[in-house]
């Protein structure tokens, strides 16, 4: 008898926990805008009857809204199941987000789409010009900033030089009066020369 009732709840369990499983096809869609595109919400137990909700959500770990439907998102069934497929009709690029499906309030994995803004050629082309323009702009600038720099040095270099005074050289002959030399010149000093212990003629 136990063993017959634990058979039964075993199965009950069994059963309940694959109804819930939720699968979504397809996980993920990067497109352009303007596009037409499902999502299918499929549960392992398609033949029982189910409504389907739809939620929308930034990202994986944000909160989630329930979505409801207007001229750009249609529902439709499949089987029993409500609401199995989320139609987008005239993608924008605020349509970009994760999208779940929740059966008796268990969620399939979600399915993330990213709608691309479409590039136009000439202005891509226009910026990398603008880009380009820029590097080249930096680049000269900093030549004149490392030009001006070496310049300021050297000048301080040349400046502390001219401040550097050399001594004067003290002259053998300082004191020596030229008219006591007889108007020679200092072929004649000789004659003048000091004898040791006598005293200069100028003394």
């Amino acid at each position: 008898m136990h063993w017959t009732l634990a058979g039964c709840c075993g199965f009950v369990l069994i059963s309940v926990s694959v109804a819930l499983q939720i699968s979504q096809k397809p996980r993920f869609y990067g497109l352009r805008p303007r596009k037409n595109v499902p999502i299918y919400c499929l549960s392992s137990q398609q033949h029982q009857q189910s409504t389907v909700k739809w939620y929308k959500a930034d990202r994986y770990d944000t909160d989630k809204m329930e979505i409801k439907h207007h001229d750009r998102i249609r529902f439709e069934s499949k089987h029993k199941v409500q609401n199995a497929y989320l139609y987008f009709n005239y993608l924008k690029v605020e349509d970009s987000g994760v999208y779940y499906c929740s059966i008796n309030d268990t969620f399939g994995p979600g399915t993330e789409v990213q709608v691309i803004r479409p590039i136009d050629p000439v202005k891509a082309q226009y910026r990398s010009q603008m880009k380009d323009g820029l590097i080249v702009l930096q680049g000269l600038l900093l030549g004149v900033c490392i030009g001006a720099y070496l310049l300021r040095k050297q000048q301080l270099v040349k400046d502390s030089d001219s401040i550097y005074e050399e001594p004067e050289t003290d002259h053998i002959y300082e004191g020596l009066a030229i008219e006591t030399c007889g108007g020679g010149l200092y072929e004649d000093l000789t004659a003048y020369a000091r004898v040791e212990g006598a005293e200069a003629p100028w003394e």
